[in-house]
């Protein structure tokens, strides 16, 4: 076993956030996810710390992901292992913004704009439904309105660039007379476009469909860390 004493409390805090983090989501961290959790504000020191963790033999990094960590050893007093530990190697997936799930929020510029490398995130295959990484984009959710359909505040969700839609999918909807996005079901009405949610709480959105333009459907949903 390594010899985890002689690793700095920070460094033990960054280990046991990650394990924990891979366990509940499938996937790393991200160094930003992982300085907010460990109180370390700059992102050079994380990546000092990280780079610490892989000289004790505790991590492996890639340079092609973000979020190109994995643990390789065990850590005392934790179990079990994470479940990144033997996944086919992960997808390198834009995470291109926010998504209102509620009331619609602006989303920043079309989902093809510029990307920062730190905004790539690491996503199992499974969550891609087949599809090539290229085809697909990632959202982080804000907001309750989809509860119904297992979707909550912090979720990523992965979608599949596509302008069309049928009856019932989840898409993410675009309003461009009110520069707007919202992450909603689906429905074609005789005149209108509905915007269904799933929480009784909230309204569903009816729009012209000349002010409704979809950008992506739904594939899958990965848990945000609570």
């Amino acid at each position: 076993m390594k010899e985890f004493s002689k690793l700095s409390k920070r460094q033990q805090n960054m280990l046991r956030f990650m394990h924990d983090y891979m366990n509940e989501r499938g996937f790393p961290p991200s160094i930003r996810e992982i300085g907010e959790e460990c109180d370390i504000g700059s992102t050079s020191v994380v990546n000092y710390n990280l780079n610490k963790l892989v000289d004790a033999g505790y991590i492996v990094r890639s340079g092609k992901v973000s979020r190109g960590l994995r643990i390789v050893a065990a850590i005392p007093g934790v179990s079990p292992a994470p479940r990144i530990i033997g996944l086919p190697a992960p997808n390198r997936v834009a995470l291109v913004g926010r998504i209102a799930a509620g009331e619609p929020i602006s989303l920043p510029d079309d989902i093809g704009h510029h990307i920062d490398e730190d905004d790539y995130i690491a996503v199992p295959p499974q969550l891609l439904g087949g599809y090539d990484e290229g085809e697909v984009f990632a959202l982080t959710v804000r907001g309750d309105s989809m509860v119904d359909s297992m979707i909550q505040d912090g979720d990523i969700v992965i979608l599949r660039r596509q302008h069309t839609a049928d009856n019932g999918e989840m898409v993410a909807a675009w309003l461009p007379d009110d520069n707007e996005t919202t992450l909603k079901h689906f429905y074609r009405e005789a005149d209108n476009i509905r915007l269904q949610p799933a929480n009784s709480a909230y309204k569903p959105i009816y729009v012209h469909p000349a002010n409704c333009e979809i950008k992506g459907k739904v594939l899958s949903v990965m848990r945000s860390f609570r």
